[in-house]
């Protein structure tokens, strides 16, 4: 225990008392996760909405600046994998279940309840991709593109501790190294537990709706916590084995799954109807985005509530997720020019995203609004099963899916114990087996006790919460971006 660094046994004791509040008070809990969600939704929605577009923002003002030929590594780095195992690295360690679990169940759910107009019309099902697409594109992406470029140049071009506090250092200076550091480092760490806890949880649940389908199974609690038990064992396995054997593996075997489904998805719906979709909603997405990505309707209570509970939330989700998606990111970006990163990261994932929701969520459109088929009354986790119903090969789609599912979960949790543990050992490239299992067990464990004092309205609260500290992190290290690259420029 000696070893262990300061920002591991803070972090780790403070999380272990939060498991221990939930375990034995989660009623408590979760009263106190409503009031927080209420009062920073309420609050600092506006604030969510400038800081997502500031990001968004910057990172397409890098890829067309002078600093786009920066590299990240040394001038004589090349990059370690290839662009193939890139992309799939950096899918896997994305947005992998939340794919799947909201592939169907959002864009129908905007076109039975959409921001603006009437629900459930032609004009909502179009809306309805616009704003799944916003969820999920440029805004995601750039927050995620901001903090693997900074941690990406400052571990592997400036040789500093693979550590957010790092990445300060232009504007905080020798702060980083003490209490400032600590602080900085210790919310990191919290966001990426509460943000993958948001993941696990989802995953958790569709797999069970998806065994209930398949099996019978009982959708419920208890089954859930099982099979978070059972998946932890399994990504604890993965992480010990290292990036280069487990968790590489998986993201090939994830990339091979998702392009296999998505494709079969789109020979099997209504394959015309849904290349047409993408291409109008494409180009309706981007015309309107800066509109849509500010919308936050001060004069309309209602309209107001969508907003934080879809848009609001997406946007601390990803914020939440950025130490630990961009920190993985930038463990597999050495060598790469920042242009070529930015542009990859935020262009090429948008896209794809994009055409798997027109592909699976165009689907339950389809059949709701031209066959009669009342996929919109379905919950979350079941409205992707049971489109499986009325399409040819469904119980097949059905197998391949729970089995993406599960592979999607033990990449996220694997990935996560690395980048916690990276977090937690001062940037090390290689943290201990020990670390990585601990840090596995409070991710599952606080996934557990999350979903015990309220569902996924106790880990969406979690996330909104999380977010508010890093938001301001992330403003900082973008300022010390813009810093350090004019410093580079001088010397060049």
């Amino acid at each position: 225990m000696k070893n262990l660094t300061i920002t591991y046994k803070i972090s780790a004791v403070i999380a272990l008392l939060f498991v221990i509040w939930g375990s034995f008070f989660p009623d408590q809990l979760g009263n106190m996760m409503n009031i927080a969600q209420a009062f920073f939704l309420r609050t600092f929605g506006w604030f969510y909405n400038l800081s997502a577009s500031f990001f968004l923002l910057f990172t397409l003002f890098l890829i067309f600046s002078k600093y786009g030929k920066i590299k990240l590594g040394k001038d004589h780095d090349r990059p370690e994998f290839s662009r193939a195992t890139w992309f799939a690295l950096l899918f896997s360690a994305g947005m992998g279940i939340g794919l799947l679990f909201y592939g169907v169940s959002e864009p129908v759910s905007h076109y039975a309840a959409p921001p603006v107009g009437e629900g459930s019309t032609e004009q909502s099902a179009l809306i309805a991709l616009r704003y799944t697409y916003l969820h999920w594109g440029f805004h995601a992406w750039a927050i995620y593109a901001v903090v693997a470029l900074a941690l990406a140049y400052f571990k592997f071009r400036r040789g500093a501790p693979g550590l957010m506090s790092a990445t300060l250092s232009p504007v905080l200076g020798d702060k980083v190294k003490g209490p400032v550091g600590y602080v900085i480092d210790i919310i990191s760490v919290f966001a990426t537990i509460f943000g993958v806890c948001a993941s696990l949880g989802l995953g958790a649940q569709q797999i069970n709706a998806g065994l209930g389908y398949l099996l019978d199974i009982p959708v419920n609690f208890t089954v859930q916590v099982i099979i978070i038990a059972i998946i932890t064992v399994l990504f604890i396995l993965s992480a010990s084995t290292g990036i280069q054997r487990g968790i590489k593996y998986l993201s090939n075997t994830n990339m091979i799954l998702a392009t296999i489904l998505l494709i079969t998805m789109l020979i099997v719906g209504p394959t015309l109807f849904l290349l047409n979709l993408f291409t109008h909603t494409l180009g309706e997405y981007i015309q309107n985005l800066p509109q849509m990505g500010l919308r936050i309707f001060p004069f309309d209570e209602q309209r107001a509530e969508w907003t934080q509970g879809w848009t609001i939330f997406y946007w601390a989700w990803w914020i939440s997720w950025s130490p630990f998606v961009g920190m993985f990111i930038a463990r597999v970006s050495k060598g790469r020019t920042v242009r070529e990163f930015t542009i990859a990261v935020l262009i090429v994932p948008t896209l794809v995203c994009a055409f798997w929701f027109c592909v699976f969520g165009g689907t339950g459109i389809n059949l709701d609004l031209v066959e009669g088929v009342e996929v919109a009354q379905q919950s979350l986790e079941t409205g992707l099963f049971f489109v499986y119903e009325h399409l040819p090969f469904g119980g097949v789609l059905s197998v391949v899916t729970v089995l993406l599912i599960t592979t999607f979960f033990i990449t996220s949790a694997d990935s996560a114990t690395f980048v916690l543990g990276m977090q937690t050992t001062e940037g090390s490239m290689n943290p201990s087996n020990f670390i990585k299992i601990s840090w596995g067990l409070i991710l599952s464990a606080s996934a557990i006790v999350l979903m015990a004092s309220g569902g996924l309205q106790a880990l969406q609260t979690a996330i909104i919460v999380s977010a508010f500290p890093l938001t301001f992190i992330l403003l900082v290290m973008s300022i010390g971006i813009l810093k350090i690259f004019k410093t580079e420029m001088k010397k060049t």
